[in-house]
């Protein structure tokens, strides 16, 4: 059996993604666990197809349009698929000759045996564009600049036109495309096992740049580096988790007291519950609650690589009566508000084609469900703190307001008094933290805290 190319599993994934909905980087990890042959180049390379893709599909749809006597939707999804594959190499990609990308899109036409005319159909566009790229023009941006913004920076036109009711047309610009740009990766320290001074020591003995991110005290920028991390013996060691900044910052807004009771909601994979272990000095209790037993089972792994012992997983949901799952009270609860991603799609591009007003509706109810069921376990005088990862308005500010009008054992904190400096400066105006990947260079969150009376 021939062994798959890297174009051959991006293939197959960007197929395999527009039937499922699930994420591309899950995806992504469960074929490479299947192709043991890929190297760390070939997984690097097919990383940047499938997310290039998805970050710029619409903007690749268009050109085609442009190219094709007939609508791309008319055009079968694998093929379609072939050909963006192709154009993204060829626009995107300056390593990549555009002969090569042509003739590897008409090779893997062939080898799915779809018939000669479609071979010949995938080869005259793609020569076609490459020879006209500089004839390729967009929507008119002064006649319709909601359509142009779309388009250009290839997001969903209801999502373009949402930001700019929100922000204004000027920071949605700014918006899109600083969420078009392929994030830095950022680690957090395990303070419990070594100093972030001593760790950027390591990893520029592995020949990795790093460099202490502008606001976490334990964060850390690595750039340039190729391959996955959980091959260095630093990860593996449990010296550090990869985390954004933003999403570091968020158990530092917990303040979690040493030796305290401490709940997570909607746990996850365990990025922010060990976070709160290790500034707890793993010290306490850190309830990680979770709807997903498998997600559990993934951070209880990573708690074991980092040596934190004082997490303990809980399967239940949220947005249920939690008094018949916990007797005892909290000092702090950590509603880490399962959202839309709006603030993340620079590392989930996939994101933006997956969501809609409507999902962003239902995501709002569950979300007042899950903030009215945790302050019932919080006990009188402990401090809940609501995140979010989107920059989305009505998950944000407008829960918060209708949440405090049907809760009046609660009050919110203007969260600069309850920061430590390095802090002040994410705060805004009415107290929350919120953070914008083009002026922070991070990801966009949002948190609110309130203290029970």
């Amino acid at each position: 059996m021939k062994k798959s190319t890297p174009r051959d599993l991006a293939l197959k994934i960007l197929d395999r993604q527009l039937k499922d909905f699930d994420f591309s980087s899950n995806l992504l990890d469960n074929h490479f666990r299947q192709n043991t042959h890929f190297d760390e180049r070939d997984k690097a390379f097919t990383s940047h197809l499938v997310q290039g893709v998805m970050r710029w599909r619409l903007r690749l749809d268009w050109t085609v349009e442009q190219f094709s006597d007939f609508p791309v939707k008319r055009i079968d999804s694998q093929v379609l698929n072939i050909i963006r594959l192709a154009l993204y190499q060829i626009f995107f990609l300056d390593r990549v000759p555009e002969s090569a990308a042509v003739n590897e899109a008409v090779r893997q036409v062939r080898r799915l045996r779809y018939g000669r005319h479609i071979a010949s159909f995938v080869n005259g566009i793609l020569r076609s564009i490459c020879r006209g790229k500089d004839k390729i023009t967009f929507p008119d941006n002064s006649a319709d600049t909601a359509h142009y913004l779309s388009v250009y920076y290839s997001y969903p036109e209801w999502l373009v036109q949402k930001w700019i009711a929100e922000f204004g047309q000027d920071l949605a610009e700014c918006l899109l495309d600083s969420q078009n740009r392929v994030p830095d990766l950022n680690i957090r320290v395990n303070i419990l096992k070594i100093t972030r001074d001593k760790l950027i020591q390591l990893l520029a003995r592995d020949g990795l740049s790093a460099e202490s991110a502008s606001y976490s005290p334990e964060g850390i920028i690595l750039k340039g580096i190729r391959g996955r991390v959980d091959r260095l013996d630093t990860f593996r060691q449990g010296f550090f988790q990869v985390q954004d900044q933003a999403a570091q910052i968020i158990s530092h807004l917990v303040a979690p007291p040493p030796g305290g009771a401490v709940l997570d909601i909607c746990a996850g994979q365990g990025g922010k519950s060990t976070h709160l272990a290790e500034l707890m000095g793993d010290q306490g209790h850190v309830l990680a609650l979770d709807i997903s037993h498998r997600r559990l089972v993934n951070l209880v792994q990573n708690a074991s690589r980092l040596g934190v012992k004082s997490i303990f997983p809980v399967v239940g949901d949220g947005s249920e009566e939690l008094s018949s799952i916990f007797q005892n009270r909290f000092d702090r609860i950590l509603v880490d508000a399962p959202c839309s991603g709006l603030g993340v799609l620079s590392r989930h591009p996939d994101g933006k084609w997956n969501r809609d007003e409507k999902s962003i509706r239902r995501l709002c109810r569950l979300q007042k469900k899950i903030l009215n069921q945790a302050v019932s376990a919080l006990k009188k005088g402990g401090r809940m703190l609501y995140v979010t990862c989107t920059i989305s308005r009505a998950e944000n500010e407008a829960n918060v307001e209708e949440f405090l009008k049907g809760n009046s054992i609660v009050r919110l904190e203007n969260l600069k008094d309850h920061v430590p400096g390095w802090a002040v400066g994410l705060i805004n105006d009415q107290g929350f933290f919120r953070t914008y990947p083009h002026i922070h260079n991070m990801d966009g969150f949002f948190a609110a805290l309130f203290i029970k009376i």
